[in-house]
């Protein structure tokens, strides 16, 4: 059995232990010593951040030839046309990588969602929009770079799940501890490949 926990990072929370002068931390929130990141969040992202002990546990979280699919919800900059949704969910080239296919739709606001420190700038003549996005890779800023790619930045970014753990009734900043059986996290992980 492994440890595990599930955190609710708030904008702004560098995804390290290491104090850094003038910003919160990892450190600042998880009193739990020897426990890492299975995966990283950026400090202008929210959200999951899952974070283990267990290398091999780590591994199996965040290792793209897993295919543990990760859910973002994404407020983009502009109203996504069907062209654009198709683009996303075939894979888009980035110059650097082309994108495994994704899931995505269009939605709305998320109930759920708290109110962001600072808010999102406000721009009266241009409208905003929700995507959810799943993914099952997770290179640096990918979500971010595959809305800009089709002509919809996004303005903010709350990873939502990762497989089957997600922010259900887990507060901005709060974290809950789980303990794991790793070969029941691998049959889990096959219901989760894409179609």
């Amino acid at each position: 059995m492994s440890r595990l926990i599930l955190f609710n990072k708030p904008y702004g929370v560098l995804c390290q232990f290491r104090a850094v002068e003038g910003r919160q931390t990892l450190r600042d929130f998880i009193p739990v010593p020897a426990v890492y990141p299975a995966g990283r969040l950026d400090a202008d992202s929210e959200g999951l951040l899952v974070l283990t002990g267990d290398g091999v546990l780590q591994n199996r979280i965040s290792a793209p030839d897993h295919k543990l699919f990760k859910t973002y919800f994404a407020q983009v900059e502009g109203t996504p046309t069907a062209v654009a949704l198709e683009q996303l969910r075939n894979g888009i080239d980035l110059r650097d990588f082309v994108t495994r296919p994704a899931r995505v739709e269009q939605t709305t606001e998320p109930c759920w969602l708290w109110l962001r420190q600072p808010p999102v700038r406000f721009r009266k003549l241009i409208p905003t929009s929700w995507l959810k996005i799943s993914i099952a890779e997770g290179k640096n800023r990918q979500v971010r770079r595959m809305t800009a790619a089709v002509g919809l930045p996004t303005l903010r970014l709350i990873r939502y799940a990762v497989g089957d753990w997600d922010l259900q009734d887990l507060p901005e900043g709060a974290w809950r501890e789980l303990t794991i059986d790793i070969n029941r996290l691998e049959r889990r992980q096959m219901r989760t490949l894409p179609k």
